[in-house]
């Protein structure tokens, strides 16, 4: 998932040096290479296909000279003029990619299309396969309901009788190439559905990197200007900007990140450095892990606030109110774990904080901690989190902050986030929330939402201004 630009990094490069450098200032104009989608005048489907892909990558191939030339000015030495050089590039690159990204969709489109046609085709198919196929074993039907008497005496001589044993074989014949093809034709249509699905899935990634680009822009724009606007001169201007970047980063770093479980919560900062760690260790992404704890500390009254009383039913109590309630962990497939997890940590299960059951919601209660784990599945990543933080599995706990970004970094890998996409993260944080994928179940589409709205915030507001520091 794309991020905006390091916007407050710059103006303190723009703020601390003097000197000018003797780069060249990369173009934030219109790129070379063309996103034009429509037909050409008598442009077949196939033609305007070839001609699109090479026009996707021509802007490829510029978007990577672009980027060089960004790399190589990002390198000089500071200078007002150097931060403006940069955003120039960001501006290019981001202009680029935007085009490419146009182009992909074109091309894409034209075989979702195509796809679409296939899948009807094959539908079709498959209906008429199913009308044959109950027609034939009418047929069949007919026959094994008829004895062999009735059916010679049916016959005027021996040759009819001959003539139709023949049909008999084609129509048993006819009958198994029918099945046979109907199976080929689902096959066929379960590939095509696959490939489809992909194909929407880039589409809408390409749509979600344009957005993000767009604003990429936008902001690059106006911090290009606020650059322009300073006056180098002007010591006092340029001390009162690093003392409000540096007030900014103080604030951030010590801003507390609120967990589940309790109602735990740990400096920003601190929250930061565990999740960076995680994402290396797994491939997700460092706002979409933070977004996930903050969104799971967010769910409200349910969270950490029952203890299991029974455990041969599962019920608990309220820790707020001592009402009883039903359901707070599922007594065969999560309590022993339970309490083997609590007794090597030394604590007692009748007294250790879980969720409680959400109101109106089919199933259990029982997670655990600020990453809310039920402890099976804890159970199934803990040999993992172990490896990753050099610990023994005794060691670990779901109520440990460290060990809770860990786990949820490799569960969200596991569920796909790792590919960092729009629609992989999306589609991860729909699994992270019900078990089922976006749509499957009500509540879980909503959630992902949140959670990506929740990511960009934290990486514009919270994650760049801290970088390169």
């Amino acid at each position: 998932m794309k991020r905006s630009l390091f916007v407050f990094f710059l103006i303190f490069i723009a703020s601390t040096a003097y000197a000018q450098t003797t780069v060249a200032s990369p173009s934030a104009g219109t790129p070379v290479c063309t996103d034009d989608t429509s037909s050409l005048s008598g442009e077949t489907t196939a033609a305007k296909n070839v001609r699109l892909t090479a026009d996707l990558n021509e802007c490829l191939a510029e978007q990577a000279a672009a980027q060089a030339t960004l790399t190589q000015a990002q390198n000089q030495s500071s200078s007002l003029q150097q931060a403006i050089n940069v955003l120039n590039g960001q501006i290019k690159v981001a202009q680029l990619n935007i085009q490419a990204k146009n182009l992909l969709i074109a091309t894409l489109g034209t075989d979702i299309t195509n796809k679409a046609t296939t899948i009807t085709q094959l539908s079709g198919q498959i209906g008429q396969g199913q009308d044959s196929l109950a027609e034939l074993l009418r047929k069949t039907d007919e026959l094994d309901a008829t004895t062999l008497p009735d059916v010679v005496l049916s016959y005027q001589n021996i040759t009819d009788i001959f003539s139709d044993v023949d049909t008999f074989g084609s129509i048993e014949s006819s009958l198994q190439s029918t099945l046979n093809q109907i199976n080929t034709n689902k096959n066929q249509t379960q590939t095509e559905k696959d490939q489809l699905t992909t194909q929407q899935n880039q589409q809408e990634d390409a749509l979600a990197t344009i957005k993000q680009d767009e604003a990429n822009i936008k902001q690059a724009e106006a911090a290009k200007q606020t650059l322009l606007n300073a006056s180098k001169d002007n010591e006092a201007e340029q001390a009162q900007v690093l003392a409000q970047k540096q007030a900014k980063v103080a604030a951030i770093r010590s801003a507390l990140f609120a967990l589940a479980g309790g109602g735990q919560a740990i400096p920003f900062g601190q929250a930061l450095q565990y999740a960076q760690t995680a994402g290396q260790a797994t491939g997700v992404g460092t706002a979409f892990l933070l977004a996930i704890l903050t969104q799971e500390s967010s769910l409200g009254a349910n969270v950490g606030n029952c203890y299991v009383t029974n455990v041969q039913t599962g019920a608990g109590i309220s820790a707020k109110t001592g009402a009883t309630v039903t359901k707070v962990m599922n007594p065969t497939r999560d309590i022993p774990v339970f309490q083997t997890i609590t007794s090597t940590l030394g604590f007692d299960p009748t007294h250790t904080l879980v969720s409680c059951p959400q109101a109106n919601v089919a199933g259990w209660g029982g997670a655990m901690g600020p990453a809310q784990f039920i402890p099976s599945t804890w159970q199934l990543l803990e040999t993992r989190i172990a490896s990753a933080l050099g610990q023994s599995v005794t060691a670990i706990s779901p109520w440990n902050p460290e060990d809770a970004f860990t786990a949820s970094a490799f569960y969200l890998s596991d569920l796909g986030a790792r590919a960092g996409s729009y629609t992989s993260e999306r589609t991860a944080a729909c699994k992270y929330y019900s078990g089922q994928a976006c749509g499957m179940v009500r509540g879980n589409t909503t959630y992902a939402t949140q959670v990506l709205a929740q990511a960009n915030s934290i990486q514009e507001n919270e994650i760049n201004p801290l970088e390169g520091l």
